[in-house]
């Protein structure tokens, strides 16, 4: 232990009280000093309290000198151990030496003496920690190169926590995360958690309650809040955490949190903690650029939703999560019904200011999670995550009689009405993937232009109507 600015602690060990008070007055300004009679005392005192060093005399009753070395090495394995030696047991000092003692002295012990070989061991002591704490964090800065290719910002905290666990000799943690909306991130990872834990604190996260992100400011070690009313839900009680606080510049920010397991985070453990929070912040910041770059190429210039080169994407992704989680996903395709006699009676500019409207009714219908794009023309098509046939085809007729009922502003104001053809497709009943999901909602909503327009098909009301014309 690094003792830094505070006053290092030493242990003198002797039958003799003389001799004790006398070593006691001579470090009275280096150290504070706490006098042992004997071996068993001493081990004593480390327990309640660990010393930096320890300064025994050789022959005592009960533990020797010797034998207090053996046990500080097995138990105390961090203090420092002067022996102190009459000249004719100059060989039991140098086997000391070889047990891992740093140093002895000879008696009568003069105090300058005594002082100066304590400092200096104390100094060694300084400097070796000093040593390892610089290695350990070059060690922990080359590992948090892992973080510099991930351009995505839920990768970023994935790959913090892999880094922050192995960094810290830990098996279980959690990263929690609130993503950029135009991302619609999972929001929580988890790592060392057992199958049976994972998918009802997922669950929860996602679709309870969220957590309050703000309450973690700062890097600290916490036994009690929200995420451990979460855990004590799913039987996981009486844990520490380490809660480790990433924020970028705009809008991404989370939590990671590191299960203690029994074993206390010492001050070292929470220096290269800092180390991994600081390099997965400057990932966060560059994956939020590299966000706002890669948004605007997924983005349409005419209504500012998504478009298909990001639905795609969206899609395939969606697709893997309900297939992880064992969810569902509902696909919707909508066209606009006879929109070419809009842009022919009023103009593309009328026609490409109802495209923008559209696009605002079909957001005000969903969910923030769920995913709203222009497919292309008149085309669009929303994700419903964790949404089941049912629950898809009800969305898709509210999108219906929204659209039916709003009023969208024509040629020099006049009003404007439009209505919309709608299918549904759902996985996993009708497509295990995106291409046959977008495939067979594409021909529900021709169903529902076949059958006069303005409603809702499924993709299971395809079988047996092959044969209708569309």
């Amino acid at each position: 232990m690094v003792h830094g600015s505070r006053k290092p602690r030493v242990l003198v060990v002797d039958d003799n009280r003389l001799d004790r008070e006398l070593a006691r007055e001579a470090l009275a300004d280096l150290a504070r000093v706490e006098c042992c009679a004997d071996g068993e005392q001493a081990l004593a005192a480390l327990s309640r309290e660990p010393a930096d060093l320890v300064l025994s005399d050789l022959t005592m009753p009960g533990l020797s000198g010797l034998d207090l070395l053996v046990r500080m090495r097995r138990e105390h394995p961090h203090a420092e151990f002067v022996l102190v030696t009459a000249h004719a047991s100059i060989d039991s000092a140098v086997e000391a030496l070889r047990m891992g003692a740093s140093d002895y002295l000879c008696k009568p012990v003069r105090p300058e003496e005594l002082a100066l070989v304590v400092e200096r061991t104390l100094a060694r002591r300084d400097l070796l920690a000093d040593n390892l704490r610089l290695r350990e964090a070059l060690e922990t800065v080359e590992a948090c190169r892992a973080l510099t290719p991930c351009l995505e910002p839920g990768e970023v905290f994935a790959v913090a926590l892999d880094l922050l666990l192995q960094t810290l000799g830990r098996r279980r943690g959690i990263a929690c995360f609130h993503r950029d909306e135009a991302l619609h991130g999972e929001g929580v990872v988890f790592r060392g958690l057992q199958e049976g834990e994972c998918r009802p604190l997922h669950e929860r996260w996602l679709h309870g309650k969220p957590l309050d992100l703000e309450t973690w400011q700062e890097l600290e070690v916490v036994s009690c809040g929200p995420l451990h009313e979460l855990l004590a839900e799913v039987g996981i009680e009486g844990v520490r955490l380490l809660a480790v606080p990433l924020r970028g510049r705009e809008q991404e920010r989370g939590v990671l949190f590191v299960f203690e397991d029994g074993r206390p985070f010492g001050e070292l453990e929470l220096e290269r903690a800092r180390i991994v929070a600081g390099h997965a912040g400057l990932s966060l910041e560059n994956a939020e650029r590299y966000a706002r770059a890669q948004e605007r190429a997924y983005i349409d210039d005419v209504t500012e939703l998504f478009n298909a080169r990001y639905l795609l994407d969206a899609v395939v992704r969606e697709v893997q999560r309900a297939e992880r989680y064992g969810g569902h996903l509902a696909v919707v395709f909508l066209d606009l019904d006879r929109f070419k006699l809009v842009n022919d009676r009023h103009g593309h500019l009328v026609g490409s200011r109802a495209l923008r409207q559209l696009g605002q009714v079909l957001q005000r219908c969903v969910r923030q999670v769920d995913t709203v794009a222009r497919y292309g023309g008149d085309e669009f098509t929303v994700l419903l995550v964790d949404t089941d046939l049912e629950a898809g085809r009800t969305v898709a007729e509210r999108i219906r009689r929204a659209v039916e009922e709003h009023t969208f502003e024509g040629e020099r104001g006049t009003p404007l009405r439009l209505t919309v053809s709608v299918g549904v497709a759902c996985y996993p009943e009708h497509g295990d993937d995106a291409e046959a999901l977008l495939d067979l909602a594409d021909k529900a909503m021709y169903r529902s232009k076949s059958l006069g327009r303005n409603r809702v098909s499924t993709a299971a009301e395809l079988r047996g109507a092959a044969g209708e014309s569309v």
